[in-house]
């Protein structure tokens, strides 16, 4: 991959010099995972830090017998960064959603890439702090009725990985009980909006192309009191 393209997929290379690029684009390792495939255990975080090239993943935290997930990244996007620091033990997992390209960079290497380049360390800074922001977003939510929680977790998801397509903006697929998780709000409850958001014309779902699409994100976003 050529060092423009790189700093253009990933936000987090934008103030990068191109000694840094070209530097971590000589030691990442690319990998390569289908739907479903776990890609990170917990008893691996805090090795690298991963990049996602293309395609989706989740981010899951074991809760007794079963799991719940707390985050979906796509395109553009990366994980690892907090546990390279951090290094109590971990009870969450990553698990592609869809067939997922990513690079990985060693945490020994991602942190003295860190130390080098302050103006990568100052731009990883601010995007941490605006995940912390989108987190406490989502806390403030939590007493708003269910169809605002799941239409913001849509426009949200539209807004950080959506593609602009002929019919609308695109993101994938996501199975119910992960929206259900997002949007803390019951798999049921999930359904019947998804349905009703559905039957307005505001989304459409289309498994066989492995999407959905929100066709009006002015008026989501409006719904979901973003605007």
């Amino acid at each position: 991959m050529q060092t423009v393209t790189f700093s253009e997929l990933f936000p987090l290379f934008n103030a990068a010099s191109p000694e840094t690029v070209d530097w971590l684009l000589s030691v990442a390792v690319e990998h390569e995972y289908p739907a479903d495939r776990a890609v990170l255990m917990e008893d691996a975080w805090g090795n690298a830090v991963y990049f996602i090239e293309s395609g989706w993943v989740k981010v899951r935290r074991h809760a007794g017998d079963g799991v719940i997930t707390l985050a979906i990244l796509g395109k553009g996007d990366f994980f690892g960064e907090m546990a390279i620091l951090d290094e109590s033990p971990r009870s969450t997992d990553v698990v592609a959603l869809s067939d997922v390209r990513l690079f990985s960079i060693s945490a020994q290497r991602f942190i003295q890439t860190l130390f080098r380049d302050s103006q990568l360390h100052h731009r990883m800074l601010q995007l941490m702090v605006r995940r912390l922001r989108q987190t406490n977003y989502r806390f403030q939510l939590r007493t708003q009725p269910s169809v605002i929680k799941l239409v913001n977790t849509l426009v949200g998801l539209g807004e950080n990985y959506g593609v602009q397509t002929e019919y609308g903006m695109e993101i994938f697929n996501i199975p119910f009980q992960d929206l259900a998780n997002l949007s803390d709000i019951g798999l049921d409850e999930t359904t019947k909006i998804m349905e009703k958001l559905s039957s307005k014309g505001w989304i459409r779902v289309i498994p066989s192309r492995e999407a959905i699409y929100l066709l009006h994100m002015k008026q989501l976003a409006h719904l979901a009191g973003r605007n």
